[in-house]
């Protein structure tokens, strides 16, 4: 396995059988992560990005059927902030000390392109010196391109899973792995800073789909990959699906992170919600961003794609203080900038 490191380390690319076997092997993950840590501080040192994150749509068109925001799952609590609300959150955000902020919300028809201009117009002359990242899903590339034209700096599209087999156990029709792909390399196009990333133990995945994810984010090369274990939700299809290991998460994240040392890699909720310490080990196996959430308060608990989703500790700007008291503790140095991908 040594070697197989090596050539990663190297070449930045592997084979897929040879991704497979990496993966898979017995190798000793304290030295992977120390090597992860080495790549990551060569290029950006200790700092760990914050960025504020804001939930502001839990309504979508999907029917995913890992997530608890699926159009059919009529216990999901729905809400869609109104763009005075939104202002509002970013301005708040901005007094705090933040200089990246993240849209995301569900397939929502009601935010089009044309009022997610407005928005992100709106947000880019009030707050010049920030950085506004867009997560909504799949669009046309008209869209994609008036919100670039707009301000919108980044842009994130987790395609889940590169194996169209697997793809297709997630997600019904008419969603396909072709379509995510084709947003993908629009955004790349486009000149965004564009993130994609995969779900580690979904129902259907193995060692296989995840080295064909590896293969896929060699060729996209994306500035950001976001990676975080399945956590089933007891209002989905898959509610009797086990959690997807931590293990093996925090495993994928430092090989993303050796396979491209410059990449923008999140310690993901998802991780602190199935560890209590999951985000400190992810940022040990490599990862460099965390994104507390500064979703109002009174909506924040209906954005739950899967169950004990967390929102407080790492996950709540509200302890901002505490959580960059915690980073320096722990090595590292928080960073409210812009964190933009080098």
């Amino acid at each position: 396995m040594n070697e197989l490191l090596d050539k990663l380390i190297e070449t930045r690319h592997l084979l897929l059988d040879e991704w497979e076997m990496l993966i898979s092997s017995d190798t000793d993950d304290e030295e992977l992560f120390s090597l992860a840590r080495e790549k990551r501080d060569s290029v950006y040192g200790r700092k760990v990005f914050l960025r504020a994150l804001i939930e502001f749509t839990s309504i979508c068109r999907n029917d995913c059927r890992y997530c608890g925001l699926r159009r059919s799952n009529r216990n999901a609590g729905r809400y869609r902030l109104t763009e005075e609300e939104i202002l509002s959150a970013v301005d708040k955000g901005h007094d705090a000390g933040f200089r990246s902020f993240v849209l995301q919300g569900g397939e929502d028809g009601f935010f089009t392109a044309e009022r997610m201009v407005r928005i992100i117009k709106d947000i880019k002359q009030s707050f010049p010196d920030s950085a506004l990242t867009i997560s909504i899903g799949e669009l046309d590339d008209d869209s994609y391109l008036a919100m670039k034209n707009s301000g919108a700096d980044r842009y994130l599209l987790r395609h889940e899973t590169a194996d169209p087999v697997h793809y297709r156990i997630l997600h019904p029709e008419p969603m396909s792995l072709e379509n995510r792909k084709r947003c993908l390399r629009s955004l790349k196009r486009f000149g965004y800073q564009t993130g994609a990333g995969m779900m580690v133990g979904s129902p259907g995945s193995s060692f296989h789909t995840l080295a064909e994810d590896m293969v896929f984010i060699s060729e996209l090369e994306p500035e950001m990959v976001g990676i975080g274990p399945f956590i089933p939700h007891h209002d989905t299809p898959m509610k009797g699906e086990k959690t997807g290991s931590v293990e093996l998460t925090l495993r994928m994240l430092a090989l993303t992170r050796l396979q491209n040392p410059h990449v923008l890699l999140p310690s993901t909720t998802a991780l602190g919600t199935a560890d209590g310490n999951g985000q400190i080990k992810g940022l040990e196996a490599g990862a460099n961003v965390i994104m507390p959430n500064i979703t109002p308060l009174y909506v924040r608990s209906k954005y739950l794609l899967y169950d004990n989703k967390k929102i407080s500790g790492y996950e709540a700007a509200e302890n901002l203080e505490k959580i960059k008291s915690e980073l320096i503790e722990a090595g590292y140095e928080p960073s409210l900038t812009r964190g933009d991908y080098i």
